[in-house]
């Protein structure tokens, strides 16, 4: 059994007791220190390997974003060549959970139960196991990218997504989406066929835990456009709008998919059209 070894970052003792206290449960999870700042943390991972980090957000003199920032641009300040996993820990905090979400980072929401932390713990070993390490740096570079941007009110459109599945995250570039579809709480990603790895040529979505409506307020108006309330398209795969009946519309991209068009979006599906944009 592979040990892994955790760091808790926390100033408030209650919060490190609990986790500590909850890891007990988990044999294979080892705790290597906890500490009450940022500072702390930083001299224990120039001391020893570190695997996780449990992170408070919200701490004096430094917050646990910080951190995070930090990782992201200089490994240095650790004894690995690739970042430490990172389960942030919070209070309930609406803008905090949606940006985890939309980069496929994990998070326990303060106060966890038991079968919170063990699903946060799972993901965790699931990665180190597959050696997830590297594309999770990526996800956590690209977070902390757009938390920077959001806090300096100059956010950038995403050039990429983070999208998690089992035991892995992986960063689809936008420019390999078709279109996008809602599927409850989940968008279904629609990709090019060679932008799926590892799995058969003929899968061609990817599912990834998050609202249509969430990554809609990063994507480029000039690239995607909404077309209905369950569905985004790359604008460049327009090629043909059908009418189908009174007031019913379908679209068909370069790759043939069909896309329901709601009639309060027809008129700008067309003005795209008209204007050229359409693959060559």
């Amino acid at each position: 059994m592979t040990t892994i070894r955790a760091l808790i970052v926390d100033d408030e003792e209650p919060g490190r007791i609990n986790l500590r206290f909850a890891l007990q449960d988990h044999p294979d999870w080892q705790i290597v220190a906890e500490c009450t700042s940022v500072a702390a943390a930083r001299d224990v991972m120039a001391q020893q390997a570190v695997d996780v980090i449990f992170l408070d957000i919200q701490m004096p003199r430094e917050t646990g974003l910080a951190l995070a920032r930090s990782l992201s641009l200089n490994l240095s300040l650790t004894t690995a060549t690739t970042p430490p996993l990172i389960i942030f820990v919070t209070a309930f905090n609406a803008h905090a959970i949606e940006a985890f979400e939309l980069h496929a980072l994990d998070y326990l929401l303060k106060p966890f139960d038991d079968q919170r932390l063990a699903q946060a713990l799972e993901r965790a070993a699931a990665m180190l196991k597959l050696r997830q390490q590297a594309s999770y740096a990526q996800a956590l570079s690209n977070y902390v990218k757009a938390e920077d941007e959001a806090k300096n009110d100059t956010p950038a459109y995403w050039q990429q997504i983070s999208v998690r599945s089992v035991g892995r995250i992986e960063c689809i570039q936008l420019d390999e989406v078709i279109w996008i579809e809602a599927a409850g709480n989940y968008m279904q990603l629609h990709l090019k066929q060679n932008q799926i790895r590892n799995q058969n040529q003929t899968q061609r979505q990817i599912l990834h835990r998050v609202s249509l409506s969430q990554l809609e307020k990063h994507l480029d108006p000039a690239r995607f456009m909404r077309v209905h309330r369950s569905a985004i398209v790359r604008c460049d795969q327009l090629t043909q709008l059908d009418v189908l009946g009174d007031g019913v519309y379908q679209l068909v991209l370069s790759n043939q998919d069909r896309v329901a068009v709601s009639e309060r979006y027809v008129a700008d599906v067309r003005q795209r059209m008209q204007d050229g944009l359409r693959p060559a």
